[in-house]
């Protein structure tokens, strides 16, 4: 074994409620990533849903234990992880993205809203 598999920390599929055996449908991640918590890591489908199966910390993808296909079940092996440092930077959240054109929306609404000549202001147009 080498040093990165001796500090590793096996990674599990968790509940996913009355499912017995699920196919993996896509891996996210490969020996050498680096993953934040909650990233996922493998996504599985059943009969009902697909499912992102995420990752509990953050830190080294040390190896991954599963493929395409395979089928899994609560407590399957997954990943090897080694905690620590995560990604770099997380990816920008769709509300930071949404933030400046609502904020100019809303400027534009108290704008328009406002009597002419109450502020004792005069438009350019």
């Amino acid at each position: 074994m080498t040093a990165a598999t001796q500090t590793a920390t096996e990674v599990t599929v968790p509940d996913i409620g009355d499912f017995g055996e699920v196919p993996v449908i896509e891996v996210h991640v490969k020996a050498g990533d680096l993953v934040n918590a909650d990233d996922p890591i493998i996504t599985l489908e059943s009969d009902k849903a697909t499912m992102d199966v995420p990752s509990p910390a953050a830190g080294a993808v040390a190896g991954v234990l599963v493929k395409v296909g395979d089928q899994v079940s609560e407590g399957t092996p997954i990943m090897l992880l080694i905690p620590g440092n995560g990604a770099l930077t997380a990816p920008p959240s769709l509300v930071e993205q949404q933030e400046p054109g609502m904020v100019s929306a809303r400027m534009r609404d108290r704008a328009c809203a406002e009597p002419h000549g109450s502020s004792g202001s005069t438009s350019a147009r």
